[in-house]
């Protein structure tokens, strides 16, 4: 079988050399396409790939339209919106993820960018901590629960909500399970954005949500642009000069945002994922995952079913 790995923002050397080793040791070709300028490229290269790993990439119907041999696409990370899993199933094409492996790096940019938010971008003003905070985790994933874990060290009082997650498990790991979102921005004093973009969630976090924050609230979203509405947002952040905003995705209207001086940040790219750790367990897991489906079906973390 051959399978592509096609990367934009290519993985590090290390990790191909272990997507490598993994794919080439059960029998398969591996085919490289990194760094790729333009789609014809990808198009071209995934003419006659029975298998891709992606990372970001955008994996659309023309792609999926040219790729006669393909019937496994993984990608390399939890999120899979740059995918359309709806066409790749009608073409029965088996879409997988590789969910956990980029959990503790995106959890550590959390709290990477917490302090800096609550030491004032460390512009020479008295700041405050994070002990004691109220902090609210919307969505209990794989993610979620490594925020919670830290949180624990820096002693802060955790809360959660999570639609899909049981209240019981929730607890059982020491946080406060509250009833639903509105909930959650009502106590606490930090929330951080675990959610995915899907039709119930875009645009899903706008004036009303946010404005329910005790003052000197914070909003952390290493989920998706998506999810934020962000004129309301900005129209919020206008009215209220104790609220910060920070984020390691670039919103579409960056420059508005960046009036709000000292109370938003962004990174220059999304950096959730951005670690040597992240980077390898998740092009390795991807590996993985193909040979398991081509040796026996198995499609335990298939995301279009």
């Amino acid at each position: 079988m051959k399978v592509l790995v096609a990367t934009e923002k290519p993985f590090a050397a290390k990790a191909v050399n272990a997507i490598k080793q993994e794919i080439e040791g059960a029998g398969h070709q591996l085919v490289l396409l990194e760094k790729y300028t333009e789609k014809q490229q990808l198009l071209d290269a995934v003419k006659d790939a029975d298998a891709m790993i992606v990372r970001s990439d955008k994996v659309t119907p023309d792609v999926i339209d040219a790729a006669k041999n393909l019937k496994i696409i993984v990608r390399a990370g939890a999120g899979f919106d740059s995918i359309d899993i709806a066409y790749a199933k009608e073409k029965n094409i088996v879409v997988e993820n590789t969910p956990g492996q980029n959990s503790n790096a995106v959890a550590e940019l959390v709290f990477g960018m917490l302090v800096a938010a609550v030491r004032n971008f460390y512009n020479g003003k008295s700041g405050s901590e994070l002990m004691g905070k109220k902090l609210g985790i919307l969505a209990y994933g794989n993610v979620g629960r490594n925020v919670a874990r830290i949180a624990k060290g820096f002693g802060m009082d955790i809360y959660a909500y999570d639609a899909f997650c049981p209240a019981s498990a929730i607890e059982a790991d020491g946080v406060h399970a509250v009833a639903n979102q509105d909930e959650l921005f009502k106590q606490c004093d930090i929330v951080s954005l675990h959610i995915p973009a899907t039709p119930e969630t875009k645009q899903s976090i706008n004036y009303t949500v946010v404005n329910q924050m005790p003052k000197g609230g914070i909003v952390v979203n290493t989920a998706r642009k998506e999810v934020i509405n962000e004129a309301e947002l900005i129209k919020l952040l206008g009215e209220r000069e104790d609220l910060k905003y920070v984020t390691d995705i670039k919103p579409d209207a960056e420059a508005e945002f960046q009036k709000f001086e000292g109370r938003f940040f962004t990174t220059p790219k999304k950096m959730g994922a951005q670690t040597a750790e992240a980077n390898f367990n998740a092009g390795l897991a991807a590996a993985k995952q193909i040979n398991a489906f081509f040796k026996d079906g198995c499609t335990k973390f298939q995301v279009n079913k």
